[in-house]
This record gives structure tokens, sequence and C-alpha cells, in this order.
């Protein structure tokens, strides 16, 4: 097929889709249609399909199809932060508050411009933090289960910064890295923007299908295991101990470094410990305290193998230097007063009764989530399209993701991901009614 032919039947399916001649949720002719229609070979005809999905306008599903895309959604919806718009009800991100958290930090401010160390907060700090906030943060994690001495773990900006850090510390461009089908989005932007591989491994209800795991392992020269074995983001599971066990060894026999995401494990009590402590020869624990404390805090922090730390306190110099002295001192200080486990056990009180409220409220609608975290995954019907839904939850003022960003195989799922901890409950539950209904209606 001559060029100029091929790019006017792109450009003519492009005009359709933009132009709404051709509305979302539209099946397009299967390729071997297309081909036979158009008197194209079928290579032709996938490369046209592939053009149109590469220009964001379709979908191709395995097994059901290619679709018209809903284009009017922004482009990676549920990924980066943005404004939300005024009088929208934002279940897409999670920024848990409670009532008199601004006054902790009035009084906070207070105490830390009183005190004798204030000039050294104007300085440079060490790139690991200073060693009594390294120490304080230590101290924390002992209520994490994990045991691991102060010089252990480095101070960094959040736990998205400390998840950067881990991977650009310990893993090259070109790495192969395994992680859950469905997984954290900003684990997928980074593994993108570090040029990482991404293997796929499929879950299951309670946890990744380790059989699977270890298949690719024997396949392919697998560097790394990106996980969350204590409340899994989207899918809410904690793994048990069995199969942490099990996942350690797995590691062990091939080499793996595990980077063990603890983002939300404050929620999930009486959890079995965590990886880094059943395996801390080959662990990078990181959290932070953005959804227990603030998400404006940006403290977190990296637990790591005491030989790793050059490297990683290297990256962190390359990066941001050091993790923001003011701040620092404001999580170290309320980790010693007790402030950080109160306001841990208290979100924890708050995500059980959003999660008691969005059970009462989708009572019938089969969703997945955890009764202590602050969102749910909410799988759609069979003909149900997630862009659509989406799109119609907007028009309604209400803003949530689809399944596109949390996912790394092939083939996405048609689900939604709701958060709950950002509005209050009486906007939640209105919101939550709102949703059932538009799902209903698809």
């Amino acid at each position: 097929m001559p060029r100029a032919r091929y790019k006017t039947l792109v450009d003519a399916f492009a005009r359709d889709i933009r132009a709404g001649t051709l509305v979302p949720g539209t099946r397009l002719p299967t390729h071997r249609q297309l081909a036979a229609s158009h008197g194209l070979a079928l290579v032709t005809a996938s490369r046209v399909y592939s053009e149109l999905e590469a220009m964001g306008l379709v979908s191709g599903e395995t097994g059901r199809g290619t679709f018209v895309r809903e284009i009017a959604l922004a482009p990676g919806q549920g990924v980066g932060q943005v404004a939300v718009a005024a009088g929208m009800v934002d279940l897409n991100f999670n920024y848990p508050s409670l009532p008199g958290q601004a006054d902790l930090l009035r009084t906070a401010l207070r105490q830390l411009a009183l005190s004798g160390d204030l000039q050294a907060l104007l300085r440079y700090q060490p790139q690991a933090g200073r060693l009594h906030e390294r120490a304080a943060m230590a101290r924390h994690l002992l209520h994490r289960g994990l045991s691991v001495a102060a010089e252990q773990v480095l101070v960094v900006s959040g736990a998205q910064h400390g998840l950067a850090v881990s991977m650009m510390a310990k893993l090259k461009p070109g790495d192969v890295v395994a992680v859950d089908a469905l997984t954290y989005s900003g684990f997928k932007v980074l593994a993108e923007t570090l040029h990482l591989e991404i293997v796929a491994i499929p879950v299951t209800p309670r946890g990744p299908d380790l059989a699977a795991l270890e298949q690719v392992c024997r396949r392919r020269p697998v560097r790394a295991l990106y996980c969350m074995p204590t409340l899994h983001n989207p899918l809410g599971w904690v793994l048990d101990l069995q199969t942490r066990q099990q996942l350690v060894r797995i590691a062990r026999e091939h080499g793996l470094i595990l980077l063990e995401d603890a983002a939300y494990a404050f929620l999930a009590e009486h959890a079995p410990p965590p990886l880094a402590q059943l395996a801390p020869e080959r662990t990078l624990y990181i959290g932070g305290l953005s959804k227990s404390v603030a998400t404006g805090l940006r403290v977190g922090f990296v637990a790591a193998p005491l030989e790793w730390v050059p490297a990683l306190e290297r990256t962190i110099m390359a990066t941001v230097w050091n993790a923001p002295g003011v701040m620092t001192a404001i999580a170290a200080g309320w980790i010693d007063d007790g402030t950080v486990l109160q306001l841990e056990a208290q979100k924890r009180q708050d995500a059980q009764a959003r999660q008691a409220l969005a059970a009462q409220v989708l009572a019938g609608l089969d969703y997945i989530a955890h009764p202590a975290s602050y969102f749910l995954w909410l799988p759609l019907g069979e003909d149900a399209r997630a862009d659509q839904i989406t799109m119609a939850l907007a028009r309604e003022n209400i803003s949530v993701s689809g399944a596109e960003p949390f996912a790394v195989s092939e083939h996405v799922p048609h689900a939604i991901r709701l958060a709950l901890g950002s509005v209050d409950k009486n906007a939640l539950r209105a919101a939550l009614l709102r949703v059932r209904w538009v799902v209903a209606g698809y």
C-alpha cells in the first residue's frame, strides 16, 4: 500500500474520532475486516490501528477488539497530581487529613523557632540525614516490625523520592524488574523514566502469582522485584507469612533485589514481618509520612543493607542533595513525642470508617478493598468501559482513575480506583452514590 494511502486512512479515522463521528466506545472492524474492506495486507491494517493507538485515539484489547477511546480525558488521568477544578470531588488521589493537624504544625513551628538548633537547619544537611533523626526513624520502624540500626536508615523527601533513589542507586537502564500486573502508578512512571524493562506478574485475589514469578526468573535475568506486601495499592492485599517466606526464597535463589514499598503499611495492624526483616541482606524498605501525617510534609525513609548506604547517599546528593532540614526536624520531633503513632491510629480508624461507608453505599457491587485502606478497586462489567465511566463521572464533578495508570501488562482491565481519603464523609457518601448510579447505567 502506498504510504500516502496508508496515512490517508489513519488521518480519516483520526478525523472521525476527533469530530465525534466515531463516538467513544465504538468497536472498530477487526484487523482482518479492515484489511479486506480496504484491500490491505494484514500487517498494514495492524499498523493503522497501532498508529491510532499511539495517538491515544483507540485502544486494542486482547480477545475483544479495537475501541475508540474517550479522548476528552486528560492524558495519563490518575498518574500526575493536578489541580482539581472548583466543585470537583477528588476520588483520584489520597491526601487524608484530620481535624487539628494545622494546629500541630503551628505548635511544631513555634517549638522549632525556640530551639537552640535552629541555625543548623539553615545549612546543608548530611545526605542521609542527621544521625539523631535517622535514629528516630529507626525507632519508628520498630512499630512496623522492622529492626535496623540508625546507620541503615536514610532520610528522603517522601516515599516517592525514596523509591527513585533506591531504583537509581541499584538498577541500570535495561535491567529487568518484575512487578505485579496491577501496581502503584508512581513506580510505573519511574521505571519508564529510568528505561527499565518491566515484566508483569499475574495477580490473584491474595497476592502475586509466585509460580509465575519463579517461571519468569528462570527465563529472564530478573534483577529486582517491586512489591507491596503490606496493603497493596490498588488491590489492598496483605500477604500472609507463608507467602512472604516463599517470596524471599525465590528472591534468594535468583539473586533478586527486593524493593518493598510500605507507603500504606501503617494502616494494616498486626501484619506479618516486613520482607526487610525476613531478608535484610537484599531488601530496600521504602516508606514515608505523607499518608500517615501529611502529604505536604514530604519526609520519607529508606532502610537498606549497610553496604548499600553509600550508593544511596550519593544518589540523594545527585537528586536533592539532602532532605529539607526543617521538615525533617519536625518529623523527627513528632516521632519522638508520639504524635506520629497517634495520627496513624486515628487514620486507621478514619480509613475503617470510610470503608464501612463505602460498603454501605456500594452494597451489591463486586469491589476489592482492605477494611482499613483509603482506596478500593471496582472492576467493571464486561460491556462497561472505564474511560467512558471516568468521563461520565467527571461530568458529575467526580474525579476518579481508571486502571490504565496501574496496569503494566498488555491487558488493561476495565476498572476504576476510588480514593476515599481526600474529602469529608458527607461529600464522600454523595460521591459514592453518584458512582453507583453511573456504573449501573453502563
